[in-house]
């Protein structure tokens, strides 16, 4: 397994601890080189043409107006293949994306909310079993929804138990979310506009009264477990969520750019979200939600679910500490081991991803702790290896992981709403490439 060689400061997890319990500030660390510096196509173990192949499909996408802009990032034995852009960032100004653009990554924050929530399990202050309830108490007296109705009436009841933190990981504790669906649960959620809460405090105590969709265990449901996650390690560790982010993996694995909001001086890096309109015939720039805090508000909810901004640069270095099994420049964020559980399917054969009440799940896709997860890619008609490890964000920025061949992909697009009429489906046109030329390659050794 290969490491990035450069190392600006070694600083071991366990002396970051120290620091923070001490009251002391950490070092800014200086921005390492990588993924700055490629190595090219044949050093990081694909075919030149495929690299070609692929920096010019991704190109196409972006000239056919698919998305606005793009930008990609492919690295393999620690080695970068490709890290290019195209397109603007802003129509309305013209603004060019660059490798060096900011982006909203809504839901690829949830990954970062489960290292994070891991870190604290290594120092022993959760566990797997543990009811939610003994560390979010508000939540010991959850009910379930047994069935409504279309006048409104809800049947509730008492759950047959608790739901656990494994089951918060991997969204089958039975929570709603609102971004979708028409039931009493969901709507609540909307109604009391749990997402566009103060703080986390006040997110809890808008959702703590909602009952459950389903028995814990029951369902894969896509939910706001990843914000209660977040509230959690907020309450384990004393301190504000975003605080713990910054001091404890973004300033050590020197993610200069991630954030909850974007800085004044980095708006004209901020790139805008774009979607396809019938009537001009062409992409258009989306106006800003108006019912929340705007981007550049640093007092936006640090939500665990979905709201830190990034770049391409910062969430590649994020990556490549998760292919090394938890560290990066001599810097350790979480063990091996915990970052195979992580990557680990811990979903029962008949939930699978979005299965339970009567529903198949996604066959060969399982759920570990906060990724989607590969474990039978035949069964998932993917040439991706065995334990691929993935997510994507609502404006569709995407990413994936590889530990059979060592290797990241990440997408970063701002692109919400219709799309043009034939577009390509970028995510398997970029995979299909990448594993094309990784066969030639490996044949031709």
């Amino acid at each position: 397994m290969s490491i990035p060689s450069s190392h600006p400061v070694q600083l071991p997890r366990i002396l970051l601890g120290a620091l923070i319990a001490l009251g002391l500030s950490l070092p800014i660390l200086a921005a390492s080189a990588w993924p700055e510096s490629e190595d090219g196509a044949i050093g990081a173990g694909f075919t030149q043409q495929g690299i070609e192949e692929l920096d010019a499909a991704m190109r196409k996408i972006v000239a056919d107006q698919d998305v606005a802009g793009m930008v990609w990032l492919l690295a393999r034995n620690g080695k970068v293949a490709t890290f290019d852009s195209a397109g603007l960032a802003r129509i309305d100004d013209n603004a060019p994306i660059t490798r060096d653009s900011l982006f909203r990554i809504y839901s690829m924050t949830k990954p970062v909310t489960g290292v994070a929530l891991m870190m604290l399990y290594e120092e022993g202050l959760w566990e797997f079993d543990d009811p939610v309830s003994k560390h979010v108490p508000e939540f010991a007296n959850l009910k379930v929804m047994v069935s409504y109705d279309e006048e409104g009436n809800v049947e509730l009841a008492e759950p047959s138990r608790q739901p656990t933190m494994r089951e918060l990981l991997n969204h089958s504790a039975g929570f709603g979310y609102g971004l979708s669906g028409q039931d009493p649960v969901n709507a609540a959620f909307r109604q009391k506009r749990a997402l566009a809460s103060n703080d986390l405090g006040q997110l809890i105590e808008n959702i703590a009264d909602i009952p459950l969709l389903y028995e814990p265990g029951e369902a894969w449901y896509y939910s706001i477990a990843v914000d209660i996650q977040g509230y959690i390690v907020q309450e384990l560790s004393g301190m504000r969520f975003g605080e713990f982010l910054e001091q404890r993996m973004f300033q050590p694995l020197g993610m200069n750019d991630t954030r909850f909001y974007v800085r004044e001086e980095d708006r004209g890096r901020f790139a805008e979200v774009h979607h396809w309109d019938e009537e001009r015939g062409s992409l258009v720039q989306r106006p800003h939600r108006t019912d929340r805090p705007t981007y550049l508000d640093p007092g936006r909810l640090e939500s665990g679910g979905g709201g830190l901004v990034s770049s391409t640069r910062d969430y590649a270095r994020f990556l490549q500490m998760l292919v090394n099994e938890g560290e990066l420049d001599g810097v350790r964020m979480l063990t091996p081991e915990s970052v195979r559980i992580m990557r680990t399917n811990s979903l029962r054969d008949e939930l699978l991803l979005g299965g339970g009440a009567g529903r198949p799940g996604a066959p060969g896709i399982g759920f570990g702790v906060d990724f989607a997860v590969i474990f039978d890619p035949q069964a998932a008609n993917s040439p991706q290896g065995a334990g691929t490890y993935y997510w994507s964000g609502a404006a569709g920025t995407w990413f994936w992981i590889d530990p059979v061949h060592d290797m990241f992909w990440v997408g970063m697009i701002q692109a919400q709403g219709a799309r043009r009429p034939g577009a390509a489906n970028m995510r398997n046109v970029a995979r299909d490439i990448i594993y094309d030329s990784l066969m030639r390659q490996g044949s031709s050794d």
